[in-house]
């Protein structure tokens, strides 16, 4: 699950990276509006942490801009502004909820896991391929039942391929889901996590295989190869 973080203060920013890595999220981190809206419009994330005091806009009207743009991406804003009418403001310029400073971090993890959780939005029901069920939320893979342990990168390649299983998904949608733009990225990173995914689901008992698609990306499918 890929985060973008728009907040100015850049201790804040690196704390509640690395504490939403921890919880499973990958974060992309942006100090202004500007950085912050480039970022919302080439990629696809899967929800935005927005601040609203930012130094060359107004986190407000960053909001309504991509709204305006068609972007239903959830908006989770984070703000020290206190006061019903701060947050019903937020809330009508098209936020999805409002996290006041300072804060817990397992509050704004469970808040995104809420976000995403709604109809339509990137987590939903616990997914099932084959013998195979993968909790997105409490990040547990089982197999016939039983737990099975899979890195973070390929649990997150897993579940966009389950989330489209029968379906061709494209390198550049794995990249993007997998890899944040900050991480260090080599050249076939994705084809090693893909070549151990596929080496550890059989060992798994696994019913079910991915099948490359040269040239455009991954395929799984139910059954063994």
């Amino acid at each position: 699950m890929r985060i973008l973080l728009i907040e100015d203060h850049r201790r804040l920013a690196e704390a509640i990276a690395e504490g939403l890595d921890r919880e499973g999220f990958g974060v992309d981190v942006f100090t202004t509006a500007g950085d912050g809206e480039a970022a919302a419009r080439t990629l696809c994330y899967d929800a935005i942490i927005l601040d609203l005091g930012l130094p060359d806009r107004d986190g407000l009207c960053l909001l309504k801009a991509l709204r305006v743009a068609g972007s239903s991406t959830p908006v989770l804003i984070l703000t020290a502004r206190d006061g019903i009418d701060a947050r019903v403001s937020g809330l009508d310029a098209g936020a999805d909820d409002y996290l006041l400073k300072p804060f817990e971090m397992k509050e704004l993890a469970a808040r995104l896991r809420a976000l995403l959780r709604r109809p339509g939005a990137v987590l939903g029901a616990v997914l099932k391929a084959g013998n195979v069920q993968l909790d997105s939320v409490g990040r547990v893979v089982t197999v016939n039942g039983l737990p099975t342990s899979i890195p973070r990168r390929e649990f997150d390649v897993l579940e966009l391929l389950m989330r489209r299983a029968g379906q061709v998904v494209t390198r550049t949608a794995l990249e993007e889901k997998t890899y944040g733009l900050n991480d260090p990225v080599l050249p076939n990173a994705l084809e090693a996590a893909v070549s151990r995914l596929r080496k550890h689901l059989p060992g798994a008992s696994a019913g079910v295989s991915i099948l490359a698609m040269r040239g455009v990306g991954y395929l799984l499918t139910e059954g063994k190869s």
